[in-house]
């Protein structure tokens, strides 16, 4: 039962005004289509792209068409670790890699191959592709790094030390890298080279944080003033992801990710999996206005499938336990004693997703509503996140269900 009376499905739709031009408006996770102000008729570009909005070499390619202002089509497939791969794409692309593109009915597969037809085609993102190898070596030497230290197991404390030790070599080579421009990026103007930083250093500020309780940021001044101006971006702004999302999609894909147990590190994780959210690194945004009508707009856009998808078969429960969350959310506490309403709760806490669902400040609202209103059943025993896959997200439930937490 609910301690307070939820609000209904319809009084929650009176509560929201969201909405987004997904055609003509900013960077959004949800688009099928970005014109530009162009007609459709001249589009001569189809990205295809992950359902969940996550794939790092996918969010670089997004963001060359999103700076250059390209037109173009977007197709969704699925990552291999979030279920079977679409039988329509293998057709397409056999060996199923992501991110794909068809420029003028050509096949394109591996990201630096698809950035350099696209600046062959409608020129380059502030300078060419071959002006940045520099930047290109130093990028792949932090990944090389990055993935030493988190992704390696270490046999001793001191192997552990030497890791990180090894990963601030670069790092400061990177800080370094960036000081050189009187501006905040790696050229004097935004550009390529800052393209293909963005995705995987924004998955080790969250990472190694979770993981390691290391804050990347502290660590590196110059990386937190290129966030700050990124996050100036509308573009980046759209394909920004959070730590919850980044630290539990990580495994899967890396092979696995392995904390160091130090008491800083278990503040952090705590912090990323159970609040507050307000507090992490992951942006340094201002909340927008319009943050709770988001999460609002988008539950209500994809309720059926949330329910219908949840780990408490009870749909009744599930509704009402959602309702519950969205008045709390509203501003009007709601809180549920019943156990499997609260795992209805955490079990969605745990499975936001940012941008796929929602942006940064709306998941933070949204997360934190879920937990509040659950906390009066006391501690339950929710279905934990997967490590080996993302199986519990897979996109074929919610399109069962003919809506999407997937931006389908």
């Amino acid at each position: 039962m609910s301690v307070r009376q939820a609000l209904s499905w319809k009084q929650l739709a009176g509560m929201t005004k969201w909405s987004r031009d997904y055609e003509q408006g900013p960077t959004i996770a949800h688009s099928r289509l970005r014109l530009f102000g162009q007609p459709e008729s001249k589009i001569r570009v189809t990205l295809f792209r992950d359902n969940h909005a996550w794939c790092p070499y996918c969010q670089k390619v997004w963001l060359f068409l999103e700076e250059r202002r390209i037109p173009y089509h977007v197709a969704k497939v699925t990552m291999r670790c979030y279920g079977k791969k679409e039988q329509w794409y293998l057709q397409k692309v056999p060996n199923g890699m992501l991110p794909a593109l068809e420029l003028d009915g050509r096949m394109i597969t591996e990201s630096d191959d698809i950035l350099a037809a696209l600046e062959s085609a409608f020129g380059p993102a502030g300078v060419p592709m071959s002006t940045v190898t520099p930047q290109r070596r130093l990028e792949r030497q932090l990944f090389g790094a990055w993935c030493q230290w988190l992704c390696r197991p270490a046999r001793s404390k001191g192997e552990e030390a030497q890791n990180k030790k090894e990963f601030e070599k670069v790092l400061a080579q990177v800080d370094a890298a960036l000081s050189k421009t009187p501006g905040p990026y790696f050229l004097d103007d935004f550009s390529i080279a800052d393209l293909i930083f963005i995705p995987y250093v924004e998955r080790m500020v969250s990472s190694l944080f979770y993981y390691k309780g290391y804050n990347m940021k502290t660590a590196s001044p110059a990386i937190t003033r290129w966030f700050t101006a990124l996050e100036t971006r509308e573009t980046y702004r759209g394909s920004q992801s959070d730590a919850h999302t980044h630290c539990h999609d990580l495994p899967p894909q890396m092979g696995g990710c392995y904390e160091n147990g130090e008491p800083d590190q278990k503040r952090c994780k705590q912090m990323v999996d159970e609040g507050p959210w307000d507090s992490l690194l992951d942006t340094g945004l201002q909340e927008p206005p319009d943050a709770v009508e988001e999460a609002v707009a988008r539950t209500l856009k994809h309720r059926d499938a949330l329910i219908a998808a949840s780990c408490v078969k009870n749909s009744a429960k599930v509704d009402e336990a959602i309702r519950c969350a969205l008045t709390t959310l509203v501003g009007q506490p709601c809180s549920v004693q019943d156990k499997e309403m609260a795992t209805a709760l955490i079990y969605i806490r745990d499975r936001v997703n940012v941008p796929r669902d929602m942006s940064i400040w709306a998941g933070r609202r949204m997360r934190a509503a879920l937990t509040e209103t659950a906390a009066a059943a006391g501690a339950v025993n929710a279905p934990e996140i997967p490590i080996d896959n993302r199986y519990d997200q897979q996109p074929v439930q919610f399109l069962n269900n003919h809506s999407s937490m997937a931006g389908l």
